[in-house]
């Protein structure tokens, strides 16, 4: 039993209600229990490894004294505290889910959102971490010569590290000894404690990125008629970088006592973890360490004039924790995330190992050393597939479009796939590697990047991943094919917003029901109180559909933005209009209640003893609503089952939206307008 505190609350209603009435165990990913690829490790992992995480042993015994529920669901104090972590988990699993099928960052979106929410408590106060990279890759990096987006790219990494701690047993043994997990009864607070840290340092190994977007663009601006960044480019170098590197004096005073030795800023803290770990094995001092990471930002042209975005993911990541988390909750573990983040990008390679240099090479990192660290690396190289191309450059290289991966056996088989309509640009390059193999193989071979690093006989690729990581342990093996895009996968449509506002759209569309012809008189302010009232499930269904609603708009003629825009807004949807989005949004309802293992019944209803409101907290309790639909179902089924529904019920799902109308304008620059 993977998900126990459900399980203990059906045991609870089978004992009140002399039948099995739910909630009933979450079902895994398709053979999610044997497969090894990306899909079942990841999710395998989440499920059946990562049993009673955030589970209060202390709250449960509370709860038991008292009588009285401490778990959030529809409202607080409706289920059990353990329970609603054990449908935290779930959340995060079918998030997760979701976005390896898809791969779009509306879904990377809701990853990060329950991942704030689960381990850093809040996700108000943390978003426009995250948000703003999306938004300054999608808006600033078409300027650039070469970039790639790094916001769903940085999920991948997370999903990628949950598969290979979940199939290799080399890495997870590794792992747990490092940390002081030595017993098998450890297995569950083991992964639990890897979900939080791996999390922390994937999720945010790229949220340093803004910094290095502008850098980027100005170079960009000045090489048009230039090959090469040297001597002569213009650069822009950072200044006064206390206030992003400094630490306060209840922070310092706390890595005092924790580390024997007090720090006065984050570049003292990362040269401390970095040469703590790795130090001895590179021949490295915490001087020369320190002495690098401070001059990172403020002379790039030290550093082959590039601008290291790790520096500001550490160091930004770092200042949001003791915030969000308090000045005195930093630990070791989320010390060596940071150094792991701070090692990633080019200090390990290019200062640390060399290894682009045959005369100066180290050998390649050792897992046991620092695994977080090991593991970001390795992910953050094998991870180059459906990534969008903003910069210049970066749109005429070929790419891998998609990969899977099996890491049966302790090893890792990954193939990449191509565009098969790139067929002729590959049919180019390869004439020209073989008349460069016929020739003698003089002067540098021709380069199709990414495809010859991975194509060649050389595979540039994996070789160079051996020379960043050691592998001995955890054989590589690299494959590429072709086949046709799919690109209506991605689901686009016209309607389109900055991620900034879809946690407001979410807001607004929570509120349509509770203030209903009082628009006006609701705060802002109130309704994200309301919003943050309810546990993750409900909130990601919020949010969900918003995600859902550009397809809905799009089937209407109609579409959001936050842009200014010369047509004419939408002021109310029309009988016409919600005649065509309303079976559409039922169905979105019926298929996520199934995803979270909801039932159709209606007991809640009929045992109920004292009205409405124990209706609602039965009705959270069993995981059952009349509405729902059991089994496996179809299109066919979910629109037969639509139209047998009352009037009223019908209602629910398109009624609430002209109230929304009126409280989504209560937020900055989101609009909903009409096309024809």
């Amino acid at each position: 039993m993977a998900y126990t505190a459900l399980e203990q609350m059906r045991t609870v209603n089978r004992e009140r209600f002399g039948a099995d009435v739910g909630p009933f165990e979450p079902a895994l990913y398709g053979a999610g229990r044997t497969g090894s690829d990306l899909k079942s490790a990841a999710l395998r992992f989440l499920h059946e490894r990562c049993e009673g995480l955030r589970f209060s042993p202390e709250k449960a015994q509370k709860e038991k004294q008292t009588g009285q529920y401490l778990g959030t669901s529809f409202r607080p104090n409706q289920i059990p505290y353990n329970m609603q972590m054990d449908l935290d988990r779930l959340c995060l699993e079918r998030e997760l889910e979701s976005f390896i099928d898809s791969g779009v960052a509306e879904d990377a979106y809701t990853v990060y959102y329950s991942f704030l929410k689960m381990f850093l408590g809040a996700y108000g106060r943390s978003s426009k971490m995250i948000e703003l990279l999306s938004e300054f890759e999608s808006n600033a990096s078409s300027l650039l010569m070469k970039h790639r987006d790094h916001y769903s790219h940085s999920v991948y990494v997370f999903a990628l590290g949950l598969a290979i701690y979940e199939t290799n047993e080399r890495f997870r043994t590794t792992f747990q000894r490092f940390y002081g997990f030595t017993s098998d009864r450890d297995e569950h607070s083991a992964a639990a404690f890897f979900l939080e840290y791996w999390g922390l340092t994937s999720l945010f190994h790229d949220i340093g990125y803004p910094f290095e977007i502008p850098f980027e663009q100005v170079l960009a601006y000045f090489e048009v008629d230039r090959k090469k960044r040297g001597n002569g480019s213009l650069y822009l170098a950072y200044r006064d970088l206390d206030c992003l590197s400094g630490l306060d004096e209840i922070t310092s005073a706390h890595l005092a006592a924790l580390f024997g030795r007090p720090f006065d800023t984050v570049e003292e803290l990362l040269a401390y973890g970095i040469g703590k770990r790795l130090g001895a094995a590179y021949d490295v001092t915490e001087e020369y360490l320190l002495d690098t990471i401070r001059r990172k930002p403020v002379e790039p042209n030290r550093f082959g004039y590039f601008m290291d975005h790790a520096y500001f993911s550490a160091t930004r990541l770092c200042q949001e924790l003791c915030e969000v988390l308090g000045e005195q909750a930093l630990t070791e573990a989320h010390v060596d995330a940071l150094t792991a983040i701070m090692l990633h990008n080019s200090l390990y390679k290019f200062a640390i190992a060399f290894y682009k240099d045959p005369d100066r090479r180290k050998p390649p990192l050792k897992a046991e050393l620092h695994p977080l660290a090991y593991l970001l690396m390795l992910c953050d190289e094998l991870q180059c597939w459906d990534r969008t191309a903003y910069g210049r450059n970066s749109r005429t290289e070929l790419h891998p479009m998609d990969a899977e991966f099996d890491f049966g056996r302790g090893m890792i088989h990954a193939l990449y796939c191509f565009d098969a309509e790139e067929s002729e640009k590959i049919g180019e390059y390869e004439a020209r590697y073989r008349a460069w193999e016929q020739g003698g193989k003089q002067d540098a071979p021709p380069r199709l990047k990414a495809y010859s690093d991975m194509a060649e006989t050389e595979q540039r690729f994996r070789t160079d991943i051996e020379k960043i990581v050691d592998l001995s342990d955890y054989p590589l093996f690299i494959t590429t094919f072709m086949r046709t895009a799919d690109r209506k996968s991605k689901h686009t449509y016209l309607s389109g917003s900055s991620f900034l506002h879809m946690y407001d759209f979410a807001v607004a569309i929570n509120g349509r029901y509770q203030y209903e012809g009082r628009e006006q008189e609701v705060s802002v302010e109130q309704l994200e109180r309301d919003f943050d009232t309810m546990s993750l499930e409900y909130q990601l269904s919020n949010i969900n559909q918003v995600k859902s609603f550009s397809k809905y708009l799009n089937a209407i003629g109609c579409f959001y933005t936050d842009r200014p825009v010369d047509f004419e807004m939408l002021r109310a949807f029309t009988a016409e209009q919600t005649a065509v989005f309303a079976p559409m949004e039922h169905a979105r309802w019926v298929r996520s209640h199934r995803a979270m293992d909801w039932t159709a019944g209606n007991l809640y209803e009929t045992v109920a003893a004292d009205g409405e409101t124990n209706r609602f907290v039965l009705r959270e309790q069993m995981r059952q609503h009349k509405l729902c639909m059991n089994g496996d179902f179809g299109e066919l089924e979910i629109a037969r089952h639509y139209l047998n529904l009352s009037e009223a019920d019908q209602g629910k799902d398109w009624k609430p939206f002209n109230s929304m109308l009126k409280l989504i304008r209560k937020f900055d620059g989101l609009r909903i307008y009409k096309l024809g």
